[in-house]
């Protein structure tokens, strides 16, 4: 069993005119086995709190805490954080030119696991997650999200996921970008993980229609830099019939 638990938390980020508060008092809990919806409006600061927890240097810590399994991740550089079983699947992956996906991939497994895989089982491993995700193998040998579309960037940082089994993941609006079958081969590639392990996942949408594929235990409203409402998978269906307006004014 794991726990990530974010206490108080109050983040700002350096803009035009000085310093800007983004998060003001997050408090949110996630277990083993979990997989917690964050839903709300642009700007309210829900990658703001994705990016803060990875390690983001944008963002300033000025109060609170993040801890994962009692280690206080804030503390931690962005590699220690991704060791100790912290996962963040990014909303607008990165390409890494010169570093092909099957270099990056055993590089990050020998990280995470303290040894490299055995080659010819980490081969076997690396293409049964692949084709489970309808990726094309020739993919592994391109450099990390070069010239990849935005469907295929999403399912490499899914494939990640399967590969590097962490023990906390946050996937930053995983769906954005997707057409309907990219969105169902991601979504079930999530499922397969939660299935087969005791992972915890935070999953940031605007939108309910990743949750159709992923259902939530929990569903938190995310306005003006803090949590507002919680509830189970009905509030997300309130929430699109009903929009963030209630709660962006209130």
């Amino acid at each position: 069993m794991s726990t990530l638990v974010i206490k108080d938390l109050h983040v700002s980020v350096e803009a035009d005119g000085g310093s800007r508060e983004i998060l003001r008092g997050v408090n949110l809990t996630v277990e083993s086995g979990e997989t917690h919806a964050i839903m709300g409006p642009n700007g309210s600061g829900k990658s703001t709190l994705a990016y803060s927890i990875a390690g983001h240097p944008k963002y300033r810590i000025t109060s609170g805490s993040a801890t994962l399994d009692g280690a206080d991740l804030l503390t931690m550089t962005v590699d220690a954080r991704a060791r100790a079983g912290l996962f963040l699947a990014m909303q607008y992956p990165v390409e890494v030119p010169g570093i092909s996906v099957s270099n990056f991939l055993r590089t990050a497994a020998t990280a995470i696991r303290g040894e490299a895989p055995k080659l010819r089982t980490w081969v076997s491993e690396v293409k049964n997650a692949m084709t489970e995700l309808a990726m094309d193998p020739v993919f592994s040998e391109r450099n990390v999200n070069e010239g990849f579309s935005g469907g295929e960037k999403k399912r490499h940082e899914i494939l990640q996921l399967e590969l590097l089994k962490p023990k906390i993941a946050i996937l930053d609006e995983t769906d954005s970008g997707l057409d309907v079958d990219a969105l169902r081969v991601v979504s079930e590639g999530v499922n397969r993980v939660k299935e087969s392990s005791d992972i915890g996942i935070l999953l940031i949408t605007h939108y309910t229609r990743i949750l159709r594929y992923i259902t939530p235990d929990f569903v938190h409203v995310f306005a003006n830099g803090r949590i507002v409402e919680e509830g189970g998978p009905e509030l997300a269906e309130l929430l699109e019939a009903k929009g963030y307006a209630d709660y962006v004014n209130a």
